[in-house]
Formats: structure tokens, C-alpha cells, sequence
């Protein structure tokens, strides 16, 4: 028997996997998609974020709701739905979407042209694919009245589309995970006796900002304090000082930790932070493609049970990438309530994952690592790996 003959290519080229998109839409039953969250609309845009709002959504008595309407195995039908002024950025970087309408100034009526061109070219009782969380009420109440249409969950699919990275988000994830650590590196060197925790956070946002990144946040603990918000708390002599922050290049999230003491550190901080960074090596090593994601914390789980620190440590794993925590979901028990959808499942090529461990000592601190890593064809690698051991500033 012949092979069947090969699925035309599409009239455009997509920015993502349509194959890989329509084999999880069918797989949850999807007929169609409207990405309406700004990472899945910059996502399958091919980087297009709409700089006007790119800090707030709201404006008059609604808001910005970009719209990309997916129809399953229908690449060439898909559209984008922008605000009535985006012409000024597409006109400078066109979209490979062939149906483009910027027309809209606010949810209501962006859902009533996406519906309009799903109508055009899926007409029928259709199943469509939302984004819950990022679809607002209005909108959602807007979408139910049409009565050949059926509302289910797309997330999921779109997040799971996402969770392998191609060579070129890589490449902006590295270059971010590089710039937030070298800014880190920086204000260690350049503060010490007095310096605020306020006036960290403002160096780091400067550092980061220096090197091409949106600065997002600094989560930092000073001394034997545990709190991580910015005070005017000041630093001292023998304290440490933990600094963890996300910058974001392109879209894409770095988030790595990193610790600094004032003054040379005692063997008591060398053995601290020699734990951290044995859990954080004891799971980096069980990460390789065909690997369940489990394995992770069973590794890190190990070198914490059998250390004198195992009930003051806490170790978690999280996807990441357009966002801070996304697939592949590891845990339940993390930080960050979802579940576990992906921990018994094998790490593919091209995944990137946050792994952090945190040993909260009484006297003496917070001490943490956080770093990032990407799962390759032959294991793993790490970026933005430097200064993983005590920074030592003088000032």
C-alpha cells in the first residue's frame, strides 16, 4: 500500500508548531482557539507585543484584549484581532497572520470580530478554546451568547505548545539569565557598610536596565531576617545578603539567585551554602531528556534528608520561559499553587527549568540558589552559571 500523500504546506508560515498545536487541540477536543493573555498572542505572533500597552490594559471604561483566532489544521485562517492604533508598530514589523483587523478599543468588541472571522471560516457548531484566566468577564459573558458555540479550556494546550523552546528563545532566555547575574555581580562589588535594601533593589533595576532588560522584580533578604521586600533595613558587617530577581529580554524571563556577605565569609557560611549548591548539583545531574521531572526532586530530596540542615531546606522546580512558572508543572506542593501534570512525564529537549533551594538558618539567614537550566539532547545546561559562591564585598 502506498503512503498516504503529505498535508499541503500552509499558505503562510506560521511563527510556532501548527502540527504540533493541532495534534493538543484535537487532543482536547478543540475545534478552535482565541489567545487573548499577552505571552500566548506574542507567542503565536512570532514576538509581536504591542508596546502602547505593554505596562497597563485598561483605558476608557474597558481595556486592551488582543485577540489571535486559531481554527484547528487552518493555519492560513488565522487572524489577529489589535487596537485600532497598532498600525504604527506592524507597520514597521508585519505579522505573518494574512488577517489582521486593528479596529478594536476594548474586550467586548475584539470578541465580536473574532467571532465574526470564526464565523467566516468555521461555520457550525464549533468548540472553542479559551484562555480562563485572561478572558474578562464581559468578553467571556459575549462569547457564550453565540449558540453554536461551545467554550472550553485552550490553556492548557497552548501552554503545553510552549513548553519546548526553540534555538532563538533559548538564546534570549541565556542572554537574560547572563545580563541579571553580571548586574548582580556589579552591586556586590560596588556597596557595603549602610547601603539600604531600597538602594540594592534601585542599583539592581539600574544594572539590569543598562544591559537591555525590563526589570519585573528583586526579592531581597538581608542579615538573619527572612523578609524579602525592600525597607530600610541597612547592610552590616558578617550579614548576608540574598538577591533574587527576574529581568525579562524579548518576552522571555530570567530568574536566578544569588547571594553576597559583607566581609569574608566563616566556615559556618561556606558549609551553608556548600548544602545549597550540593542539592542544586544533585538535581542539575538528573536532568536529561527521557527523564521524568520527578526525578528532579528526588535527587535534590536525597542530599537534603541526609544533611544536618534538612529541616530548615526547601528545594522546588518550575517550568519557565514568557512566563516565570509554566509547563513543565513539577510539583503540587511548590510555592505557586497548580498541579502536577507533568512530574511522571519524560523532560524533552528544549525545556527550561528554575531550580531553587532555600535554607532559611536562624541566625544565620537566608541563603538561597536559583538558577536556570535547559534540558539538551545530551543532558543539560546552565545559563547565566556564574557566581554561584559568596560574593565578598569590602565597601
Amino acid at each position: 500500500m502506498s503512503a498516504a500523500p503529505a498535508p499541503p504546506a500552509p499558505a503562510v508560515a506560521p511563527a510556532f508548531d501548527h502540527r504540533r498545536l493541532d495534534e493538543l487541540m484535537e487532543r482536547a477536543g478543540l475545534d478552535a482557539l482565541l489567545a487573548t493573555s499577552k505571552h500566548n498572542v506574542q507567542y503565536l505572533l512570532g514576538g509581536h507585543r504591542y508596546f502602547f500597552f505593554d505596562y497597563m490594559d485598561a483605558i476608557g471604561v474597558s481595556r486592551y484584549l488582543p485577540v489571535v483566532v486559531y481554527v484547528r489544521g487552518r493555519p492560513e485562517a488565522t487572524a489577529y484581532i489589535g487596537n485600532a492604533t497598532e498600525d504604527w508598530q506592524l507597520d514597521n514589523r508585519p505579522l505573518w497572520v494574512s488577517e489582521v483587523e486593528l479596529s478594536s478599543w476594548g474586550a467586548v468588541d475584539a470578541v465580536d470580530r473574532a467571532l465574526a472571522h470564526l464565523r467566516r471560516v468555521r461555520p457550525g457548531a464549533v468548540t472553542v478554546g479559551i484562555e480562563p484566566s485572561f478572558l474578562p468577564a464581559d468578553a467571556y459573558l459575549r462569547l457564550t451568547q453565540d449558540p453554536e458555540v461551545d467554550v472550553a479550556d485552550g490553556y492548557l494546550a497552548l501552554e503545553r505548545l510552549r513548553a519546548r523552546k526553540t534555538p532563538q528563545e533559548l538564546a534570549l532566555v541565556e542572554q537574560a539569565s547572563t545580563a541579571i547575574v553580571d548586574s548582580m555581580v556589579a552591586v556586590f562589588g560596588s556597596h557595603g557598610v549602610g547601603t539600604t535594601k531600597h538602594e540594592l533593589v534601585e542599583a539592581l533595576r539600574r544594572e539590569e536596565t543598562a544591559r537591555g532588560l525590563i526589570f519585573e522584580y528583586c526579592l531581597v533578604s538581608m542579615g538573619s531576617s527572612a523578609n524579602r521586600g525592600a525597607s530600610d533595613q541597612a547592610w552590616r558587617r558578617g550579614d548576608v545578603l540574598c538577591l533574587d530577581s527576574g529581568g525579562n529580554l524579548g518576552g522571555y524571563i530570567g530568574d536566578l539567585a544569588r547571594m553576597a556577605v559583607l566581609g569574608e565569609p566563616d566556615g559556618e557560611l561556606q558549609d551553608l551554602l556548600g548544602h545549597v549548591d550540593e542539592t542544586q548539583q544533585a538535581a542539575r545531574r538528573s536532568i536529561r531528556p527521557g527523564a521524568r521531572g520527578e526525578e528532579i526532586f528526588h535527587a535534590a530530596d536525597e542530599v537534603v534528608r541526609r544533611g544536618e540542615f534538612a529541616a530548615s531546606t526547601s528545594f522546588v522546580a518550575h517550568g519557565m520561559g514568557l512566563i516565570s512558572h509554566e509547563a513543565p508543572r513539577l510539583t503540587a506542593t511548590g510555592p505557586v499553587p497548580y498541579p502536577n501534570d507533568h512530574g511522571d512525564q519524560p523532560l524533552e529537549q528544549g525545556m527550561v527549568l528554575s531550580i531553587e533551594t532555600t535554607l532559611l538558618h536562624p541566625t544565620r539567614g537566608f541563603i538561597k540558589l536559583e538558577d536556570t537550566v535547559v534540558v539538551t539532547d545530551d543532558g543539560h545546561r546552565a545559563f547565566g552559571d556564574g557566581a554561584r559562591g559568596w560574593s565578598v564585598a569590602q565597601c
